[in-house]
Formats: C-alpha cells, sequence, structure tokens
C-alpha cells in the first residue's frame, strides 16, 4: 500500500492533475494539510469531486499528531493533499521521513507551486536567489534573518521572493494560561504589511539592501481568476489593494532588459 503526497495547484478543486485526481479515487483515507498554505476553496468542493471525505489536517495534526496521517497505510493507501506542491514546505519532507522509516511506500504527484507561478510576473526564474520568509512582527518579536538573504541576492543581481506569512488556528496565549485553549482568527499577511516591516527593519538595519524606490512584485491569488500581478517600487507598491489572500512579494535584482518590457504591463498606473 501506498502513502501519496499530492500537490493541489494553487487555487481550486480543478487544479488536481489527473494522475493526482486517479490516486486520491483510490486512497481509503484523504487528509489536507491546511497548515502551511490553505486552498482558495471550500473543502466541501474537493469532496464533491472526489466522491468521499477530506479530513483536515491542522496545524495541531501535522505538528503533533502526524502519525495519524500514516497510521494504516502500510494496508491500505492514503493520501496527504498538499497546496501547491508537496514538498513546498519541511513539514512534508519530515512526514515522508516517517513513513519511510517505517517501510511504508511513499509515491509523490507533483503540481504548480508559488516558487514556479511568481514566472508569470515576468522576472526570470533562473534569475531568483534564495527565498526568503516574511512573518509577522509582534511587540516583542520582530525577526530580521530575512534582511541578509535579500542583502546577498541584491549584491549579486538576483531576485528575492518572499513568502508571506499566514496565521491558522493559532491558539491565544493569554487564555491557554488559564487553561482554556481558544483560537486566534486567522490572519493572512498582505504584500502592504511585508513592505511596511521590511522598510522598517532597513531604518534600523542602515546597510542598503533596499530602500523605497526599489522595484518589486506583488502578487496575490495566483492562478484564480481574479489574480493581480502589480510591479512598482515599494512605496508606490504600499498604497494598492491586493485583494484578498493569498499574497507574495518579489523583490526585483537586476532587470534584464526582456524582464523590463514584461514589468511595464504590470507597473503601477
Amino acid at each position: 500500500m501506498v502513502l501519496y503526497f499530492i500537490g493541489l495547484g494553487l487555487f481550486d478543486e480543478k487544479d488536481i492533475t489527473l494522475r493526482g485526481l486517479e490516486a486520491v479515487k483510490r486512497c481509503k483515507r484523504i487528509y489536507l494539510e491546511a497548515y502551511t498554505s490553505i486552498l482558495l476553496c471550500d473543502k466541501g468542493k474537493l469532496e464533491e469531486l472526489y466522491g468521499k471525505p477530506v479530513i483536515t489536517a491542522d496545524r495541531e495534526m501535522v505538528e503533533s499528531y502526524a502519525d495519524q496521517i500514516l497510521e494504516g497505510a502500510d494496508v491500505e493507501d492514503v493520501a496527504l493533499l498538499v497546496v501547491g506542491d508537496p514538498f513546498g514546505a519541511t513539514t512534508h519532507t519530515d512526514i515522508q521521513l516517517r513513513a519511510r522509516e517505517r517501510r511504508i511506500p511513499v509515491k509523490v504527484i507533483h503540481n504548480a507551486s508559488v516558487m514556479n507561478a511568481v514566472g508569470a510576473s515576468g522576472l526570470q526564474l533562473y534569475r531568483f536567489g534564495e527565498a526568503v520568509s516574511i512573518v509577522f512582527f509582534t511587540e516583542t518579536w520582530r525577526p530580521t534573518s530575512f534582511y541578509d538573504k535579500i542583502a546577498a541576492n541584491r549584491k549579486l543581481g538576483l531576485h528575492t521572493l518572499c513568502l508571506l506569512d499566514i496565521k491558522v488556528k493559532e491558539p491565544n496565549f493569554e487564555m491557554l494560561a488559564r487553561g482554556k485553549t481558544v483560537y486566534e482568527p486567522p490572519r493572512y499577511m498582505t504584500v502592504n504589511t511585508a513592505i511596511e516591516q521590511l522598510l522598517e527593519v532597513e531604518e534600523i538595519r542602515k546597510e542598503g539592501a533596499y530602500d523605497g524606490s526599489t522595484m518589486c512584485v506583488g502578487l496575490s491569488r495566483l492562478q484564480a481568476d481574479d489574480q493581480q500581478i502589480v510591479a512598482g517600487t515599494m512605496k508606490e507598491l504600499l498604497s494598492v489593494d491586493f485583494g484578498a489572500p493569498l499574497h507574495c512579494l518579489i523583490i526585483a535584482g537586476d532587470i534584464h532588459v526582456v524582464e523590463e518590457e514584461i514589468l511595464a504591463f504590470y507597473k503601477v498606473t
């Protein structure tokens, strides 16, 4: 029997590949990983297409109870559905390692992810450097490890893909201290918030990795009918409404003439 890691693509239930759909229909249990990303359609649409129930694998299950997903995968086919591509997050690599340690056969069915879909911006994928994650700042936690990676990419003339934070099923720590488990409402970082935090860090570091005049591309809801791709300086993008989640941001490096021609179609007007 097999544990399948199946990429769902970026938008809705129709983005699964034919190979992925065939595998799903063979599986006895189906889990939808809902921690590292979100699907831009209701889970019910997946169940309608598959003709069987889909179990939501939230943060708690993925981080603390992943063995529930593996249970029985040695005697029946089980699927873990992942938004984008199965290995866009290290979490899924960890689950794969656990499966292999149990001698459970693993098969991977890939799909489009944000890592390649950002090529829609016109910036060439082979001219990207290391991607970074931008997390929500709090009053007491304002990590800046992304800054050095962006600076290194920019020094080499490379573009930087910034993956923006999502908070799903985050516990309220004040209530947790009182012995009650209460979850905060979901939060999804916008391009605007990411730029505000980036500029705040530059103001502190003052090393010139970027500034308000640095060319960027903001993207939202890639693959959806209402996707947005907008190019402009950081300062210009601050005032753009990118709409509903999910968002990501590209900080441009050196821009090739062909890239410049395509970016012109997406410039802030």
